[in-house]
């Protein structure tokens, strides 16, 4: 791997040496399994440099370098494959050409310059911004090489989890000016390829990998939902595909949802902090309405969850009726009160399922929601959610037909199967949940509907 750290801009190179990997992946897996694993940052920048003409051959090596040591290291790594691009391109542009040369090698050469500038500034007191003051450079966008975001960015071995500081300056610089000078082709290619390795990373994790280890990733999936490349296009399609694998997770294992109910709880809290965290802050509450908390057993989890979303309901609440009163003619002010709305009627959900998995929160779910009904909010929708849900509550069999059992739970006698609904003609259904829409149905069947191609059979 050491002659891949000097060469992997080269594309012969890079399209050869993949090539080779993947076809002696079982050889190497046998022989030394640690290697894939332990180098899969040089790998990813030689599929960063390279770009969407050895994706296919790269797609192929992505299950090899995922093991027990670089799973959650490597989950960050790709959502920062555009990011690492941009790194690779002003070392490019700051040192030259990138074949022939490792980046750790010029890493390393800065060291004796800032030693004689230290030595520079002692002992004549020039400063070290007076001498790069006098280069003739330009470029204000460039990344110190030895800040460590940049380090850590382009290192050649997985060593762990670091953490990204997204505040720095040297990040925030970074970014800024990606967002706002025209991308490279190579840029564009990586955010392309990056959501399409993350949905085949979710894939294989869904499929081989271990209960802990999912429920490890899904506070690190939670982090980088807001998190990422500032980019439209590629933060739509990243945010998709990690609410797809934490949604699918959590029916696969509800009881993820009680070992991670601190993380969850903070996320709660973070819902107005940005669209990305609000939407973030949706899916959690449907999956907690969904999986009853975690399921029956956790009742001291499905009480703290619930008690959140009854502080999420009320302090919504408060601060729509300070708002009905206010001028909502601005844009911002109504795309706020359209989410605001939103969120509210996912924790009304949220809260009507728990309580109809938990009985034990009935009664406080009942005052929750009577406060909704009879709240003086703008959006008539979350009040009629609310009443249509207190209805719901005095009938038991039907509530829990609607609104649970949880998945996975035991269904009992009377409840309703609607993932049977294809396969069932009658169902005692009341009035109030149709609308009121009594009378006759609107279409009468014939034997052609039924029996298709058949010509119906004459009266007697």
């Amino acid at each position: 791997m050491a002659f891949f750290s000097w060469e992997f801009a080269d594309p012969v190179v890079a399209e050869h040496a993949l090539e080779f990997l993947n076809v002696n992946t079982a050889k190497i897996l046998r022989s030394h399994p640690s290697i894939l694993p332990q180098f899969f940052p040089l790998l990813l920048k030689l599929i960063a440099w390279n770009g969407e003409r050895l994706e296919k051959t790269f797609s192929a090596l992505l299950p090899a370098m995922m093991s027990t040591g670089s799973f959650l290291p490597l989950f960050p790594s790709l959502v920062d494959l555009p990011i690492l691009v941009v790194a690779l391109e002003k070392v490019e542009k700051n040192s030259g050409t990138l074949i022939g040369s490792s980046i750790a090698s010029i890493q390393k050469s800065t060291a004796p310059e800032m030693l004689l500038a230290l030595m520079d500034e002692a002992y004549t007191g020039s400063t070290i911004e007076d001498r790069g003051g006098d280069s003739g450079s330009d470029d204000n966008n460039t990344i110190d090489i030895s800040d460590p975001v940049f380090l850590e960015l382009l290192k050649d071995e997985n060593d762990g989890i670091a953490e990204r500081h997204w505040t720095s300056p040297a990040m925030a610089t970074t970014l800024q000016a990606a967002a706002t000078s025209p991308k490279s082709d190579r840029l564009k290619q990586a955010l392309q390829m990056a959501p399409r390795f993350l949905a085949l990373f979710f894939e294989i994790a869904l499929r081989d990998v271990s209960n802990s280890l999912l429920c490890a990733l899904i506070p690190l999936v939670m982090s980088r939902y807001d998190t990422m490349f500032p980019d439209k296009v590629f933060s739509f399609e990243v945010r998709k595909r990690l609410s797809d694998f934490m949604l699918a997770v959590f029916q696969r294992s509800p009881d993820c949802i009680a070992l991670l109910k601190k993380p969850i709880i903070n996320r709660l809290g973070e819902a107005y902090n940005s669209p990305a965290k609000m939407e973030l802050a949706l899916h959690l509450c449907w999956a907690i309405g969904e999986h009853g908390a975690g399921g029956t057993s956790h009742k001291d989890v499905a009480r703290e969850l619930f008690e959140n979303l009854e502080l999420l309901l009320y302090e919504n609440l408060s601060s729509s009726r300070v708002g009905s009163s206010q001028d909502m003619d601005s844009k911002g002010s109504s795309f706020r009160k359209s989410s605001q709305s939103r969120l509210l009627c996912f924790v009304v959900t949220a809260i009507a399922k728990l309580a109809t998995c938990h009985h034990e929160l009935l009664p406080r779910a009942r005052v929750s929601l009577a406060k909704v009904a009879r709240s003086r909010i703008s959006d008539k929708r979350v009040c009629s959610r609310a009443c249509d849900f207190l209805g719901l509550m005095n009938e038991p069999a039907i509530s829990l037909s609607v609104l649970g059992p949880p998945s996975g739970g035991v269904k009992g006698p009377g409840i309703v199967n609607w993932n049977e609904g294809g396969s069932k003609m009658i169902a005692n259904i009341p009035f109030y949940i149709l609308n009121e829409q009594e009378g006759p149905p609107f279409h009468d069947f014939s034997f052609s509907d039924i029996l298709p191609g058949q010509s119906a059979p004459p009266f007697l």
